[in-house]
């Protein structure tokens, strides 16, 4: 009989985050597969459980999820840890999950924390809708590319950042997403957690020691991409946008039908101003 993987979500700082069905899963399991050994012994220790520890990181991803299946497959049950929070967001994860969903190895979540959960609902921004893109690229091309890429995006955007990285990226993301409305989480469900909020250029000025590992919210663009375009084709004259469409191949009633649709009118007004002209 296969054994169970279990994604088990643990405490992002306070241990007193930590579910009662985490507990019960921790003491029943063979192994416990974790991002960092070491923290999570302290884990293990302070609430007096006592289980053997293999490493699993994101260098050693590929070769530990073979391992890791072929224990599965021999009956051995695996709760899956990271150092904080839930396995497979930003953390090792996602590669063992894939192996066992191909060796038909049962996947059981043990949810918990989650701090970009926790920021957001604490941030007072949109919750509705939101996307959530984990770690920017250290890479400043990379970032800016990213950036450039959700620039029109209309949902709240969440990212987390760590202390040395977050200036560069908040300029960064004033450059090309513009001043918005943000919100720094940092230090989640700890002692000195905080909220700060305001528009992206007064934080950076007001920023100077940073400490603690951040989630930053962005408000989303209150135009889309598909509202900026029609603006733009909007401002052109009848003839520029009826030539725009005619570049991209359509023919004369798609376009006379896509002019209409762009400026909210009916498409016989369009007809009838190019009679006139």
């Amino acid at each position: 009989m296969q054994g169970k993987l279990y994604l088990v979500a643990t405490p992002i700082g306070n241990l007193a985050d930590i579910t009662l069905r985490a507990l019960r899963v921790l003491k029943e399991v063979d192994l416990i597969a974790a991002e960092d050994t070491r923290h999570t012994l302290g884990l293990l220790n302070h609430f007096e459980i006592s289980k053997p520890l293999i490493s699993y990181y994101k260098q050693n991803e590929s070769t530990r999820s073979a391992e890791l299946v072929e224990k599965l497959k021999n009956g051995k049950n695996i709760a899956l840890v990271s150092d904080a929070g839930t396995p497979g967001i930003s953390d090792p994860g996602e590669q063992i999950v894939k192996c066992c969903i191909k060796e038909k190895i049962e996947i059981v979540p043990i949810p918990g924390a989650c701090a970009f959960v926790n920021g957001l609902i604490g941030s007072g921004m949109e919750t509705r809708e939101f996307c959530f893109l984990g770690f920017l690229s250290a890479v400043k091309k990379e970032r800016k590319e990213k950036l450039e890429e959700i620039k029109y995006e209309t949902k709240t955007l969440i990212f987390y950042e760590a202390p040395h990285k977050l200036k560069n990226t908040l300029k960064d993301m004033r450059e090309i997403l513009g001043d918005r409305n943000i919100v720094l989480a940092r230090e989640l469900t700890k002692i000195h957690e905080e909220f700060i909020r305001g528009k992206m250029s007064d934080i950076l000025e007001e920023l100077n020691e940073v400490k603690g590992e951040f989630v930053v919210l962005v408000e989303g663009n209150c135009e889309s991409k598909k509202d900026v375009e029609i603006k733009k084709l909007n401002e052109m004259t009848l003839e520029e946008q009826y030539q725009f469409y005619e570049n991209q191949g359509l023919e004369k009633k798609e376009i006379i039908k896509k002019m209409a649709k762009d400026r909210g009118v009916n498409k016989n007004e369009i007809y009838q101003n190019f009679l006139e002209k």
